[in-house]
């Protein structure tokens, strides 16, 4: 673990595997930290912290764009870590790589502009301002979906706001949140700045939430476990950050543009093998379309090649565990017994080279409908659910009953629809003609059970200040 800009082992000694998912085979092992390393990091960030915080904001900016350079110099090492430990295929994992150094460069740049304002005041003899400044020491605790590009967003931000970090990667990915660590490491921010620690998630999270010292916590994964973290953080009124997940609906209306629907639903679904928080989740097509649109799509679905994210040709990696496995299993099966036709798909792949890994059968779903789990929970895995609507009340009263709100997709050629749906939808982004909603200079999060708080753009940095107010009293004119 990389404790006050060291390299160190558990305190006790004991440590954990970190797995292929497109094998099974052990690539790797990491420290599993006790509660006594994760306070030892704590007490890393927070002796570093006042030093960071009174750095010039150019010279932070100096020291990740530094790190920057060196994150690119390694990317194809990176990446190739990624895909081991991740499962998803290398060109995916590349492009990771490439958007977690926009995000460097976005916030090295964005912790220069942290602006207060001046204030009109109405006493003659005063003067209002505000200043904005760092939190103090923040937990970054990030999922195994997007390894590179989730340390990036969030520990990037906070470290441009003047914060130091303390960073819990996931269990199943901590690898490549050494590599980042390293890069900022060798690129010169001072040791205990930057930390990272590893090992049973509840152990560190208590730990988290019991030292005072943690001023905030930023956590992207379950809803359970957001709660969990929302209701500790009150002992301490810490500022939480939640990313939990999502049930995004992908809407064509009638007058959508097909081919461009389905080359956008592709394209988000089976990034990751669906292992994505923005994937949609449930498909409404406009009853005029669907057989056309099912026919397409099962075109298209059925020449997606699965296999081993190392393979060049490969477009569909393995989930990323057992347990992702049977969960995605679970919902197509409760689905197929409440009345859903399949299509295609629907099974674990099991021949040759599959066999020890994690892989499923891209899928397809037709008259998906209450009560099957996949209308109302995330399935996070490479299965199309799809629903037939009559009219534009329908679909949008169906995209909005499920308790998340993440994302939602809209496909149509009425730009004046498209703006009052999107108005409507009860997320927090939508996709109009196309699914490349995530951007640096953008704000990423939802509501409802989706979680609370922004990440990316502007709001990924206020994230981590705090505005205080002065006021001034002067003489005399």
């Amino acid at each position: 673990m990389l404790i006050y800009g060291e390299w160190v082992p558990a305190a006790a000694g004991r440590s954990i595997s970190v797995y292929n998912p497109a094998t099974g085979e052990a690539v790797d092992e990491v420290p599993a930290a006790s509660a006594e390393d994760v306070a030892t990091a704590i007490g890393a960030a927070h002796s570093a912290f006042p030093a960071w915080a009174h750095t010039p904001a150019v010279k932070r900016a100096e020291l990740l764009d530094r790190s920057r350079g060196l994150l690119l110099s390694r990317r194809e090492e990176i990446a190739r870590s990624i895909t081991e430990e991740c499962g998803k295929p290398l060109r995916q994992s590349r492009s990771e790589i490439n958007v977690a150094a926009d995000f460097i460069r976005w916030y090295a740049e964005e912790g220069r502009r942290s602006y207060g304002e001046w204030i009109p005041d109405p006493l003659p003899d005063r003067r209002l301002l505000t200043i904005r400044q760092p939190i103090g020491v923040a937990a970054i605790i990030t999922p195994w979906n997007f390894p590179a590009y989730m340390v990036a967003r969030t520990a990037t931000a906070a470290l441009a706001a003047g914060c130091t970090v303390v960073i819990k990667p996931a269990r199943q990915t901590p690898l490549t949140a050494f590599a980042l660590a390293r890069a900022f490491n060798d690129g010169g921010i001072p040791p205990g700045v930057v930390n990272v620690v590893t090992g049973d998630a509840s152990v560190i999270g208590q730990a988290f939430l019991e030292d005072q010292r943690v001023r905030k916590i930023s956590f992207a994964g379950s809803p359970d476990v957001g709660k969990l973290l929302m209701r500790g953080a009150a002992n301490h009124v810490k500022r939480v950050s939640l990313e939990l997940g999502g049930h995004a609906a992908f809407i064509i209306m009638s007058d959508a543009a097909l081919d461009r629907a389905i080359d956008g639903l592709m394209s988000a679904k089976f990034q990751n093998a669906g292992q994505t928080c923005i994937a949609p989740n449930h498909v409404y097509v406009h009853s005029s379309l669907l057989e056309t649109f099912l026919k397409l799509l099962c075109s298209r679905v059925e020449r997606l090649k699965v296999g081993n994210g190392l393979d060049p040709e490969t477009d569909v990696g393995p989930l990323i565990n057992r347990d992702a496995l049977e969960k995605v299993s679970s919902h197509v099966n409760d689905a197929i017994d409440h009345g859903a036709r399949l299509l295609t798909g629907g099974h674990q792949l099991t021949a040759d080279a599959q066999a020890e890994g994690n892989f499923y059968a891209p899928t397809i779903l037709a008259d998906v409908a209450p009560p099957m789990r996949i209308t109302c929970e995330e399935t996070f895995g490479p299965v199309i659910a799809v629903t037939a609507f009559e009219s534009d009340d329908e679909a949008i009263d169906r995209a909005n009953s499920t308790q998340y709100g993440l994302a939602a997709y809209i496909y149509t050629r009425d730009l004046s629809k498209a703006i009052r749906i999107a108005e409507r939808l009860d997320v927090g982004m939508v996709g109009v003609n196309d699914t490349r909603i995530a951007a640096v200079e953008a704000p990423f999060g939802g509501v409802k059970l989706s979680g609370i708080g922004r990440e990316g753009g502007r709001e990924g940095l206020a994230a981590f200040m705090e505005t205080k107010q002065l006021a001034l009293r002067i003489g005399p004119a």
